[in-house]
C-alpha cells in the first residue's frame, strides 16, 4: 500500500485546475491568509462569488442559526427559506418564478431546458435551437460547454450536445443570421467575464432585443458573474434597458455558499411542471438562508451605492495607469467587474502581483487581467491594489 501511495500524485484531487502555489486557510472582508500566515489582498472575490467579502457577519449569523435547525430536506416539502428567497428575487426583478439548483452551470442547464420545453410544450412547435455568442462562457456540463462559444472549453468532449449556434458578439451584421427555422432562444452575458471582460454594445443589444421580440424568441441572460451587485445594480440587465424572459444566477448569490437559480417570467415558467426538472440539493435550507440574507442586505443597505462609488474610484485610478504604462492598453468592464487589456501575457502580471505584492487578481484570457474586488472594498484597499499594480507594471 505504501509503495502505491508513493507513485501517486501528491494530491488525490483530480487536476482539473492549474492551481497557484498557495494554500488559503482563512478569510475576512477583502483579505485572505495562507497556511504560512501570509496576508493577501483578495481582489478575486472567489471569482466574483464573495461579493460581500469573506465570511460576512450578516450572512454568517443567519447561517449559524439555520445550522441549529435543519440542514436538508426534500423538495417534496415546502422550505421556508426557499420561499423567502424566491419572493425576494421576484420582488426585486422582472421574473415571476424561480428554480433553485447548486451552481451556475446547473442554472444555465435549466435555462436551456426551459427554453426547449416552452417552445415545444407551451407553444406547440418543434423548435429547440439556442443561439449564443463567440467568447461566451456558460458552464462545464456537456450542454453548457456546448453552449459556450469557445473551442478550448469544448476540446476533447465531442460529440457536443446539438442545438446550439454561435454568432460573433457585438456584431451587427451577424444579427442578420440570428433567426433560423429551429431557433427558439438567445442566451448571452451582458459582460463577458471569462471571454475578456467585454460589455455588450448597447445599440447592438437593442437590435438583438428587437429581433427576439419580433420573432418571438426567448431572450435569456446569463448573470452568473454579473449578478448580485457585481456590475453596479442588483442585476446587470437593469443597466441595459432590457427585461429578459429568463436569467440565471449563482456565484455571488450565496456569498460563498453554493447555490444557483434560474428565474423566468410567468409565461415561460409554466413550462416547468411537476416531474419536468428537479435537484436533490437545489434550494436547500442552508444555501437559501445564506442567499436570502445576501439579497436582503443588498436591497436594504447602502452597499450598492457604496460599491458604485468605490468602482468609480477604481476605474479612475486604473485609467491613470493606462496613461502611465505602455504595457496597459485599455480598461473595460462595469462596476467591480474590471478588465485590464495588457501587452504580453496576463498571467505574468497576475503571478508577479501575487508573489511580490501579496495581491490576488485573475486573468480573463491570455491578454486580460481581471480585477474583482468585493463590493465591500474600501477606497483605502483600492489604493493598496493600485500601489501594488504600480510596482508590477513599473518592473515589467
Amino acid at each position: 500500500m505504501s509503495e502505491t501511495v508513493q507513485t501517486k500524485n501528491q494530491t488525490s484531487v483530480m487536476q482539473t485546475y492549474s492551481r497557484f502555489p498557495l494554500t488559503l486557510t482563512k478569510g475576512k472582508g477583502s483579505y485572505v491568509w495562507d497556511d504560512q500566515g501570509q496576508k493577501y489582498l483578495d481582489f478575486t472575490s472567489g471569482i466574483a462569488t464573495c461579493n460581500l467579502g469573506h465570511v460576512p457577519d450578516v450572512i454568517k449569523n443567519k447561517v449559524n442559526e439555520q445550522l441549529d435547525q435543519l440542514w436538508h430536506c426534500s423538495n417534496l416539502y415546502t422550505i421556508p427559506s426557499q420561499e423567502k428567497l424566491a419572493q425576494l428575487l421576484t420582488d426585486n426583478s422582472c421574473a415571476d418564478q424561480v428554480f433553485f439548483c447548486n451552481s451556475g452551470a446547473e442554472a444555465n442547464e435549466a435555462a436551456i431546458k426551459i427554453a426547449r420545453k416552452y417552445a415545444q410544450d407551451v407553444k406547440g412547435t418543434s423548435k429547440y435551437e439556442v443561439v449564443t455568442f463567440s467568447n461566451s462562457f456558460h458552464g462545464r456540463t456537456l450542454a453548457t460547454l456546448s453552449a459556450t462559444g469557445q473551442e478550448k472549453i469544448q476540446q476533447g468532449f465531442a460529440p457536443l450536445t446539438p442545438g446550439f449556434r454561435y454568432l460573433p458578439f457585438n456584431d451587427f451584421d451577424a444579427l442578420e443570421d440570428l433567426v433560423q427555422e429551429q431557433t427558439c432562444a438567445v442566451m448571452l452575458e451582458l459582460v463577458q467575464g471569462e471571454g475578456g471582460v467585454v460589455p455588450a454594445d448597447q445599440a447592438w443589444l437593442d437590435k438583438l432585443g428587437e429581433l427576439c421580440k419580433n420573432y418571438d424568441l426567448l431572450l435569456m441572460v446569463d448573470e452568473i458573474q454579473t449578478g448580485v451587485g457585481r456590475t453596479g445594480t442588483l442585476f446587470a440587465y437593469e443597466q441595459f434597458g432590457i427585461e429578459p424572459d429568463v436569467f440565471t444566477l449563482a456565484k455571488g448569490l450565496g456569498s460563498g455558499v453554493a447555490i444557483g437559480a434560474m428565474l423566468a417570467k410567468e409565461p415561460v415558467a409554466q413550462a416547468f411542471v411537476p416531474g419536468s426538472h428537479g435537484s436533490t440539493f437545489g434550494g436547500n435550507p442552508i444555501a437559501t438562508t445564506a442567499a436570502a440574507a445576501t439579497i436582503e442586505y443588498m436591497t436594504e443597505s447602502s452597499i450598492l451605492e457604496q460599491s458604485n462609488e468605490v468602482a468609480s474610484y477604481l476605474h479612475q485610478a486604473l485609467h491613470k495607469l493606462v496613461e502611465k504604462y505602455d504595457s496597459i492598453e485599455q480598461v473595460r468592464g462595469k462596476g467591480l467587474l474590471v478588465g485590464l487589456v495588457v501587452k504580453g501575457n496576463a498571467i505574468d502580471y497576475v503571478t508577479k502581483a501575487r508573489e511580490d505584492q501579496n495581491l490576488l487578481i485573475l486573468v480573463a484570457g491570455p491578454k486580460v487581467v481581471r480585477i474583482l474586488p468585493p463590493l465591500t472594498a474600501t477606497k483605502a484597499e483600492v489604493d493598496q491594489c493600485i500601489q501594488s499594480l504600480e510596482v508590477v507594471f513599473q518592473e515589467s
